[in-house]
């Protein structure tokens, strides 16, 4: 069953932000087991983002949560939080569109 997590956080460092994230999706979508990533800023609270991530299965998410690599952008990704990150998980029960 498809997997998503999602990751709510606030931070100043907008385009460090970017950059790390660019970073670690081109790592778990090229070396990890995430399928597809999105962020989303909040347009009435600028600075607040929710990431998802979609893994096709929890298994495949926890699998690349143990990898090194996404502990230590993980570790970067929290010291550039002022509020978070916050976690969630969900399981997909029917997709729509594209």
């Amino acid at each position: 069953m498809a997997f998503i997590q999602t990751i709510e956080f606030a931070s100043e460092q907008r385009d460090d932000i970017l950059e790390l994230m660019g970073r670690w999706s081109a790592d778990a979508m090229g070396n990890g087991t995430a399928k597809q990533g999105t962020m989303v800023e909040d347009r009435a609270d600028p600075g607040r983002f929710v990431m998802a991530v979609t893994f096709e299965s929890a298994e495949s998410a926890a699998e690349n949560s143990e990898r090194p690599e996404t502990g230590a952008f993980a570790e970067q990704f929290a010291s550039m939080c002022s509020d978070g990150p916050s976690f969630r998980e969900f399981n997909v029960i029917e997709t729509y569109g594209d």
